[in-house]
């Protein structure tokens, strides 16, 4: 049964009560329903069960199922986006805007995100629920797997926090990541690292430290090692063509 702090791999596609598709983690149904975000990551997904890496009313259900499991969970919008608060709006002067706002645009205004609703004179009514607050939504999803190897574990961690897929090796209690040379200034990397090891600790009692490393090569090194695999590449191509004509 799963439970608290599984990791666990789902898919999904989530509705609302009429049946618009609003989300998915299956590209072509994205695609097929205007919900394709360009950049955005799909495929199976891994989750920590309890830590709210998706709506509450979703993670809540996933406990007590068993991995192949398919089906519905409807979520009340007190578990979804949360309820309407017609209250949540504020009313700004269009001068706060870098050109002119149309109804419907969403916006920024100092630390909030909200939504346009109307624009009277010189003045804009903004909306700051969010665009799914009151809604119930329906998630269609399958548990497709367990993850039980703590490098298998460490690394969706830095996935699900970074974006960045990373190797672990994990020996004797000590977990050893090496940083790409890109993510050593990168701010989103540099702040999800520290959460990533409060999450290794948190879920795996057996690892007692972990260490960043970065590594250098000399750039005429560096440029034998790419020749190297380039040539290898090139060799394995060349295999295959040769292969196809065989056959």
């Amino acid at each position: 049964m799963i439970k608290k702090g599984d990791f666990v791999k789902i898919s999904y596609t989530a509705k609302l009560e009429d049946g618009t598709v609003i989300d998915s983690t299956d590209e072509s149904v994205a695609r097929e329903h205007g919900v394709y975000e360009e950049g955005a990551r799909y495929g199976d997904i891994v989750v920590v069960v309890g830590e709210g890496h998706v709506l509450k009313g979703l993670d809540e259900d996933l406990e007590g199922k068993e991995v192949g499991y398919k089906g519905t969970v409807e979520v009340p919008p007190e578990k979804a986006f949360g309820e309407y608060d017609p209250d949540n709006k504020e009313v700004v002067s269009i001068t706060k805007f870098s050109e002119r706002p149309v109804p419907g645009q969403r916006v920024r205004i100092g630390e909030k995100t909200g939504i346009v609703e109307k624009v009277i004179g010189r003045r804009a009514i903004v909306d700051f629920n969010h665009p799914l607050a009151g809604k119930k939504i329906i998630f269609e999803y399958e548990i497709k797997e367990l993850i039980d190897k703590p490098e298998e574990k460490v690394k969706y961690l830095f996935l699900i926090y970074t974006g960045r897929e990373l190797v672990p090796e994990i020996e004797d209690g000590r977990v050893v990541v090496e940083v790409p040379r890109d993510a050593t200034f990168n701010q989103y990397f540099l702040l999800g690292k520290f959460t990533v090891v409060d999450q290794i600790f948190k879920h795996l009692p057996e690892v007692k430290e972990v260490v960043f490393t970065e590594k250098f090569e000399r750039p005429e090194e560096k440029q034998e090692t790419e020749a190297k695999e380039e040539s290898s590449e090139g060799k394995e191509e060349a295999q295959k063509e040769t292969e196809a004509k065989e056959e």
